[in-house]
């Protein structure tokens, strides 16, 4: 039996004259949480629609299970739980009727969907406020019931698309102990995120995605190794004139390079290798303008990738 359970090749969506999506290409192996990762507007959305059979792909191929979502896209739907960024509930309904709803068009009836419909509330902790009118209900409420509507039909694979998008501290963490929870109990995820410590936490492997593309793949704390650190250092434009060739010789140094009067140092170890950068500039008499330390983490692997920091896109 084949590991993966998402296959995704050559993924492309064009809206007219946008291409939202340009020829992606991952797989997700059973039981993994694997997230997408990037900014508002990467393409995140656009290939969990597509993964979820609500657009169909302008070129390449996915499957889910086995099943293509193009050919089908009928038994893909059985297999996958979607919960959407936007929220997919009825305001005036109860928590409790709402998932009656969701359950009938699953297919559920009777004892049995009454049975799931108690267990998914309580599995999001939301029994005791079962009957009340989901508008009464707070932003993270409104996404633990956003998620027990997902899980209903028990899914294969889960689909979360910013799932903390707009809720409090104490709800994002309720979130994610659920969604480890779920994990443990083998249910494949795939969760969308443009917050990087959400992505560290969760996640067995990431796809950072920027403007379509996807520019890394891997766990996390392999492309945080990778990378290790970033030093920019500032100096007087004309400065430091055949100091570029001796940081790239220093051997915490992974690359350097050099624009007008910035010095951007790829390190192993960014503290270790700044005491090292700068004993050399004070050898060389240069005065440093500006010091800027990135210690590894996910952000700064995006920034090194894509020049852009996540959080301002």
């Amino acid at each position: 039996m084949c590991d993966n359970i998402v296959e995704v090749k050559g993924l492309t969506k064009q809206y007219d004259e946008v291409e939202a999506v340009r020829g992606i290409s991952f797989a997700i192996r059973r039981g993994e949480i694997f997230g997408l990762l990037g900014p508002n507007g990467a393409g995140k959305t656009t290939t969990i629609s597509m993964l979820s059979c609500l657009a169909e792909p302008t070129d390449g191929t996915a499957v889910v299970a086995g099943h293509d979502v193009v050919q089908d896209a009928g038994e893909v739907k059985k297999l996958i739980g979607l919960v959407p960024q936007e929220l997919a509930l009825y305001p005036t309904l109860s928590a409790r009727d709402n998932l009656i709803y969701f359950g009938r068009i699953y297919g559920l009836r009777g004892s049995h969907l009454r049975q799931r419909v108690d267990e998914v509330l309580e599995m999001v902790g939301l029994t005791e406020r079962a009957k009340g009118a989901v508008k009464t209900y707070s932003g993270g409420m409104k996404r633990r019931l956003n998620i027990a509507a997902g899980l209903l039909h028990r899914p294969q694979v889960l689909f979360l698309d910013e799932p903390t998008v707009g809720v409090d501290p104490q709800s994002r963490n309720a979130i994610f102990e659920h969604v480890e929870r779920l994990n443990q109990e083998g249910m494949t995820i795939l969760y969308t995120t443009h917050y990087m410590e959400e992505a560290e936490r969760l996640c067995d492997r990431v796809a950072i995605i920027d403007e379509g593309n996807v520019v890394a793949l891997d766990a996390p704390q392999k492309l945080i190794a990778d990378l290790g650190g970033i030093i920019h250092l500032g100096v007087e434009n004309g400065a430091a004139d055949g100091l570029l060739e001796r940081l790239q010789a220093l051997p915490e140094v992974r690359a350097a390079s050099r624009t007008n009067g910035k010095f951007e140092v790829e390190v192993v170890q960014a503290r270790q290798a700044l005491v090292r950068l700068l004993d050399l500039f004070n050898k060389h008499d240069t005065e440093i303008t500006a010091l800027e330390v990135l210690e590894a983490n996910l952000e700064t692997v995006f920034l090194h990738l894509t020049g852009k920091r996540l959080r301002d896109q």
